[in-house]
């Protein structure tokens, strides 16, 4: 009897510590806030890398382009400090492939200048390392990484008087080396890009007649883009990236408000071509840093309104 129980005993325990180890209920379609950044910034290159997200130089509130790693560990919600890029930069960008980070093009002076440098930072030796220059020296492109392939997307050139890129090159890691792919179907820069399963989404951005919606599908397979239903609200520079079957873009410069950032927030499900409202963004911002990490949307940073207010804010949107 009395082995009875200890056995009940011994159960109910181990009943209880699993009851009380499960994970909080989550409540979707919100937003909550992260520490802030260190050092606020606007147009920083942001990925994700061994359970942390790396925020990669940025303008700082002087509108200076900076060379800072600044780390968040969202399991802790701490900030620590990385190795510095070997030179600044801005409105470059960020992407992952086998624990490496790589940092794409950008600028130091508001792309009045471009770049076509690439960056790897090698987590284990702690270093940075310079790889093949992207055909296309470019700033405010979008990034997408589709079986261990790199794809940059469009962009802006100053060349000729100002261009929005349609180009899209192709990096492979495993071999350092570039390819041309197929161009977009209309040239922009800053837009949201995401993957969904094997399809690269390009929607929103700026064009040479101004904000737009376009959206486009981008198949590797057969090298070539196609166009969806586009964004009811034209915007560029949002927070934007894929998570699960839909791609998702929160704020972003307003078209309509001469200049001053959106708290919208949208998303895309490929497989009904269609669009919804979600929760809007808490503090309206344009020009933040995006990764996604764990089913999650991270913005960083960012600003009010263009050249305006430069913020230090983590902003995490739950689908």
């Amino acid at each position: 009897m009395k082995e009875r129980f200890a056995l009940a005993a011994l159960f109910f325990s181990a009943t209880t510590v699993l009851v009380f180890a499960q994970a909080p209920p989550v409540t979707h379609n919100t937003w909550s806030s992260g520490a802030p950044l260190p050092t606020a910034v606007w147009a920083p290159a942001v990925a994700a890398l061994k359970g942390q997200i790396y925020v990669v130089g940025g303008f700082n509130s002087s509108n200076s382009a900076i060379a800072e790693t600044q780390i968040y560990n969202p399991a802790a919600n701490s900030w620590s400090t990385g190795v510095s890029l070997p030179t600044a930069t801005e409105q470059a960008f960020a992407a992952v492939v086998k624990n490496i980070l790589y940092v794409f093009g950008g600028s130091t002076n508001q792309c009045a200048t471009v770049t076509n440098a690439v960056w790897a930072y090698n987590p284990k030796t702690k270093t940075w390392s310079s790889k093949s220059a992207m055909p296309t020296a470019r700033c405010d492109m979008g990034i997408a990484v589709e079986k261990n392939i790199i794809y940059v997307i469009g962009g802006y050139s100053p060349s000729g008087g100002g261009t929005r890129l349609s180009t899209v090159e192709s990096y492979n890691p495993a071999t350092d080396t570039w390819t041309e792919e197929a161009p977009l179907l209309v040239g922009k820069s800053e837009p949201s890009v995401g993957l969904v399963g094997t399809t690269i989404l390009a929607t929103d951005g700026y064009t040479a007649s101004g904000d737009t919606g376009d959206n486009e599908s981008y198949n590797a397979a057969t090298n070539s883009w196609s166009s969806l239903s586009p964004d009811p609200t034209p915007r560029d520079w949002p927070c934007a990236g894929a998570i699960g079957t839909q791609l998702y873009a929160a704020g972003g410069n307003n078209p309509a408000g001469g200049g001053s950032a959106m708290s919208l927030t949208e998303s895309f499900k490929m497989s009904k071509n269609t669009w919804r409202t979600l929760a809007s963004v808490p503090q309206a911002t344009m020009a933040m840093g995006s990764a996604v990490y764990k089913g999650r949307l991270y913005c960083f940073g960012g600003t009010s309104s263009y050249q305006g207010t430069v913020l230090n804010n983590v902003q995490i949107y739950q689908p």
